[in-house]
């Protein structure tokens, strides 16, 4: 008989209490327990981002995080869908995605540019970690400057 631990998740707002057994990837609780499957499984090594998510505010590859040690509000790229509408429409317009696999992670990264440290505008090197086999590129960042020119544009 395996030994479960009990652990609150505060994912999206809503509290979830789990019954941890083992070290339980956040990945693999988001999707396969909570059904939120923006996040995606691609490398299993925290290298190319596209499980990305926000743990209070801050870019985390879930695929290499424990679950149970996770302390703070937990926002996936479905948690941020409203808050994320003028940027995924940036990213459709520019032509920021192909396949879709990587976009979860590349509009959550980007959100957290757009949101955190107002000095950090360097969209390349936010991006650094979340990688994209089918756009090079030019897109997602256009989509990405495109929607900081409006917020720039919105504050003055």
């Amino acid at each position: 008989m395996r030994r479960t631990r009990k652990t609150t998740l505060r994912v999206n707002g809503t509290d979830h209490d789990l019954d941890l057994a083992g070290p339980e990837r956040l990945l693999d609780v988001l999707r396969d327990r909570l059904g939120l499957t923006g996040a995606k499984a691609a490398c299993g090594l925290g290298e190319c981002g596209a499980c990305t998510v926000l743990v209070d505010g801050r870019p985390v590859v879930s695929c290499v995080t424990l679950a149970g040690t996770v302390r703070g509000e937990v926002r996936t790229v479905e948690g941020l869908a409203e808050e994320t509408a003028e940027l995924r429409a940036a990213f459709a317009d520019e032509g920021g995605f192909q396949c879709g696999f990587c976009t979860p992670g590349q509009i959550v990264r980007a959100h957290a540019l757009l949101t955190g440290d107002p000095g950090e505008t360097d969209v390349r090197r936010a991006l650094a970690g979340n990688v994209c086999r089918c756009t090079g590129y030019a897109g997602i960042v256009r989509a990405i400057q495109r929607t900081q020119r409006r917020e720039i544009d919105d504050d003055h």
